[in-house]
């Protein structure tokens, strides 16, 4: 409809046919061709997306420059820490016992932990040790030169994340806030696949002409505006939506509330990760039990096998690669020895060992993992930046700054959707209220059961959405009011005009 104004007024600016065209696509509500369900969810899922956008945008914002940092850290831990890292081999390794004594008298107040051989013949001994006063998750680590015991170094680490990455790590998770900070992150993670699963809902189900399908891929060339803005939205995240669903489901497989509900749900479904038994005459994976293991008493001091010979032992059972070894607990435990290989192929076999006999009194095998326990491993060290080396981390890269350009272009088409006439609302509009009625009721009773299943698994899910409806419910109110004195003012004038 044109608009007409009073010939007193001073005219409008005027606005280009970029500005005054319909805006295609998602951005407003098509047409319905005939009362489907695609068509009745379709301005419900604008509104959804536009809400959850604008609102949850900071939060995948500050996610993706905080993971863009985080994929770096390999690379500047390498030189950074070169010299605790690296050596020049030269003659035998010392003995790991020698080794371990050297890195006590770095440490003295530290409890013995692990110990860490590397998997190739320039790589420190990581002797790590749990010392009084360190946060929680934080352990000192003395990095040693196998070759002649001089102790290269001391960190404080936070499991095998050296301080760098564990800083990025810890500001890409809880933005150093704590166990209250992670709730930034598990937000993020639980709106981003609704963002992108309504996104390409949207995007793919716009209605299209053949010619125009090649736009669903590439991106629209032409005078800057709101259709080339759109254009780039929809067609990048198209192209990098499969990365952006990964991130968010193993995103929340370790966040706090909803990474619980889930750990629930993979165990009622035998996909919890297994671990080998460190018991002395409890092995459950398969292990070659010795007669004489059983009940063991054999302390520390009475030990026949020594550091050394339980890497030996180890790499008999065919364990490769970087070994962490965990030393017995008490005189009823038995050696851990376990291969920390993170990239593809994984490498994440494990024995026990008793102390007093060198008898395997348990194993347990990477490839018996069950399916839902490996895909987990797999899909936590992709998101890491570990299963494929620098592809992983140039992916992982690529796939943030996607996000960010997504955001960017979100919020430019909220901008460019603003009126321009003086007066007009600084920002732009969102999109027509009662989207909900256009739903039929056999649709919108299941959505509304799972929407209800998932905020109870998904907590950061359910109580932003909540409070959009809540916040939703409040701005038409105020609506109302701001209509009705509107209303009233106008009645006024035309009763004093009389």
């Amino acid at each position: 409809m044109t608009e007409t104004t009073p010939a007193a007024s001073p005219p409008p600016r005027q606005r280009s046919a970029e500005e005054t065209a319909p805006v295609e696509d998602f951005t407003t509500s098509a047409p319905s061709n005939g009362g489907g369900t695609l068509s009745g969810l379709r301005p419900l899922l604008l509104r959804m997306h536009f809400y959850a956008g604008i609102l949850i945008g900071p939060f995948l914002l500050v996610a993706a420059v905080t993971g863009l940092l985080y994929t770096a850290t390999p690379q500047i831990e390498s030189v950074v820490y070169r010299h605790e890292l690296k050596v020049t081999p030269h003659g035998e390794p010392k003995p790991l016992a020698a080794q371990v004594d050297a890195a006590r008298e770095a440490i003295p107040d530290g409890q013995l932990v692990s110990v860490t051989k590397g998997a190739g013949d320039s790589d420190t001994t990581r002797v790590t040790f749990d010392v009084k006063g360190l946060p929680e998750g934080y352990t000192q680590t003395a990095f040693v030169n196998p070759y002649d015991a001089e102790v290269r170094g001391t960190l404080r680490t936070f499991g095998e994340w050296l301080p760098v990455r564990s800083w990025f790590d810890s500001l890409h998770r809880t933005l150093h806030l704590g166990d209250f900070g992670r709730n930034y992150s598990e937000i993020a993670a639980s709106w981003l696949w609704v963002e992108v699963l309504g996104g390409l809902a949207l995007w793919l189900g716009a209605p299209r002409s053949r010619e125009r399908l090649r736009k669903l891929f590439v991106p629209r060339r032409g005078p800057k505006g709101r259709k080339r803005t759109l254009s780039w939205h929809g067609a990048v995240g198209l192209w990098v939506s499969i990365g952006f669903l990964a991130l968010s489901a193993t995103g929340l497989t370790w966040s706090a509330h909803a990474g619980a509900n889930i750990g629930k749900i993979q165990d009622s479904l035998g996909g919890a990760t297994p671990s080998v038994s460190s018991a002395l005459g409890h092995g459950t994976h398969g292990g070659s039990t010795g007669a004489d293991s059983g009940g063991s008493s054999a302390g520390a001091s009475a030990a026949k096998v020594d550091l050394d010979e339980a890497v030996r032992i180890a790499r008999a059972e065919g364990l490769r690669g970087k070994l962490v070894i965990t030393p017995p607990a008490d005189t009823k435990s038995a050696y851990v020895v376990r291969e920390n290989t993170r990239h593809w192929p994984e490498q994440q076999d494990s024995i026990a060992i008793d102390p007093a006999t060198g008898k395997v009194t348990d194993k347990l095998v990477f490839d018996d993992f069950p399916v839902l326990a490996k895909l987990t491993r797999w899909g936590i060290d992709a998101h890491m930046g570990l299963l494929f080396g620098l592809a992983n981390q140039i992916v992982l890269a690529l796939i943030a700054v996607a996000l960010i350009g997504m955001l960017f272009w979100g919020y430019r088409m909220w901008w460019l959707r603003r009126p321009t006439r003086a007066g007009g609302t600084r920002f732009g509009r969102p999109p027509t209220r009662g989207a909900w009625r256009r739903v039929p009721g056999r649709v919108m009773a299941p959505l509304v059961v799972v929407a209800a299943v998932l905020a109870y698994y998904l907590p950061l899910f359910g109580l932003p959405l909540v409070c959009f409806l809540l916040g939703d419910l409040a701005l038409a109110q105020a609506r109302r009011r701001e209509r009705a004195r509107t209303e009233a003012r106008d009645e006024t004038s035309k009763e004093m005009a009389r």
